[in-house]
């Protein structure tokens, strides 16, 4: 839950749930939640915004500049994308892997 000093409509609260939980609940300030909450109504006004109409795209830079300043971009979150070939080769290979039959794996039917 948000802190009882922002205000933040019930609409919102998927987006802000998404975004403070991009992060380790030990490295929000009071300064970023308050970014946080912006950025999860900017998120929710997209939603209802024309995709192409000059609304979406003021409100997707928008949310791109505060996702920058609360640090729950990619970049800050997984890392480089050079840097993160090797884990996603891995994780490719290891969902493709049908292993060796002692870890139980779903399979389709």
């Amino acid at each position: 839950e948000p802190p009882p000093y922002i205000t933040l409509p019930e609409p919102c609260k998927p987006f802000w749930t998404a975004i403070v939980t991009a992060r380790p609940r030990d490295t929000w300030n009071d300064a970023d939640l308050v970014q946080a909450a912006n950025l999860a109504k900017v998120q929710y006004a997209l939603e209802s915004a024309t995709v192409g109409s000059d609304e979406h795209a003021k409100l997707t830079r928008l949310s791109m500049a505060l996702a920058r300043a609360v640090a729950v971009h990619p970049t800050a979150t997984v890392g480089r994308a050079a840097d993160m070939v090797g884990a996603a080769t891995a994780e490719r290979e290891a969902r493709q892997d049908d292993g060796d039959g002692l870890i139980p794996r779903l399979r389709a039917v």
